[in-house]
């Protein structure tokens, strides 16, 4: 339907008049007049019964009024959205991720969209998890960028992909040519982990509950940088995603091997947002230029 339509017949119906309706729209009568009329026929039912006092609605009227007025309720809404993208001068985000999205992905996405949106500010700090969730539900940050397998009523996903858990190491390994690895071949391997995997509250922890004990552990740390380091000297095999390591990966210098295990080979990473309030334009653009970068990603081989 021609939107002219869509305000012409929601103010007809508002007046009960044809002739009040054209006086509100300032449109001669004889155009409203004819515009539903066209319309009648061509759907080939009766929308307005006319009388001498004015129009009803007919039972076709009241359910193309519903679809009018939420169309019309939809395409204000996308205008005050539009309006807000255009007139976006200045705002700030609070942004938790864990380490591994802070090297390569999230800055080049931020060097991106500074690049459109000079004024928008930034807080980025990174987060186990389980913290960046908590932070998410409870305001502290707007936009979070972790692992979705364990939300909070609060948080809701804009977008997530896959992206699983695996070996690190360097391309002369002797486990470098494999497609995929089983937890128990790790048994007498020096690890490189996350610092979390000293109490076993690990994602990998609680996936493998019982086989963990095999892994040996010779670099526990917070920092993507330090792991990559070590993992480089070879003084260890890294259990992450690929995601803080693609660069390296795909300069042939580290290797990505996908372990064999259910849970652990369909994690997902996304972005998540706070489900108890609005989503703000920057919130909106930003979360949208993350899930178009993790998009383009391969991360599951």
């Amino acid at each position: 339907m021609h939107s002219n339509f869509l305000r012409y017949f929601d103010e007809v119906a508002r007046q009960g008049s044809i002739r009040k309706a054209s006086a509100v729209l300032n449109v001669s009568s004889t155009t409203v007049n004819r515009k539903i009329i066209s319309t009648e026929n061509e759907m080939g039912v009766r929308l307005f019964e006319r009388t001498p006092e004015g129009v009803t609605l007919t039972d076709a009227g009241a359910i193309v009024l519903e679809h009018c007025r939420k169309t019309l309720q939809d395409y204000e809404r996308t205008r005050t959205m539009l309006d807000d993208i255009r007139d976006l001068r200045s705002g700030h985000l609070n942004i938790a991720a864990i380490d591994s999205v802070t090297y390569g992905l999230l800055p080049r996405i931020l060097l991106d969209f500074n690049r459109i949106y000079p004024q928008v500010t930034y807080s980025i700090t990174t987060a186990q998890p389980d913290e960046i969730i908590t932070a998410v539900a409870g305001g502290i940050a707007d936009i979070g960028i972790t692992f979705t397998f364990d939300l909070h009523p609060n948080v809701r996903v804009i977008s997530d992909k896959t992206a699983p858990i695996g070996i690190i190491m360097r391309s002369d390994h002797p486990f470098a040519g494999r497609t995929n690895l089983a937890i128990e071949e790790l048994s007498g391997q020096k690890m490189v982990r996350t610092v979390d995997a000293r109490g076993r509250n690990s994602i990998i922890d609680q996936a493998i509950s019982g086989m963990s004990s095999a892994l040996s552990t010779n670099c526990f740390t917070d920092t993507l940088h330090v792991a990559k380091q070590m993992i480089l000297a070879g003084r260890g095999l890294g259990l992450y995603t690929k995601i803080g390591f693609i660069d390296e990966i795909d300069q042939g210098i580290l290797r990505f091997v996908p372990l064999m295990h259910d849970i652990l080979s369909n994690l997902r990473i996304g972005v998540v947002m706070s489900a108890s309030s609005g989503i703000s334009p920057p919130e909106r653009l930003l979360g949208n230029e993350i899930k178009r970068a993790l998009t383009q990603l391969r991360l599951d081989s």
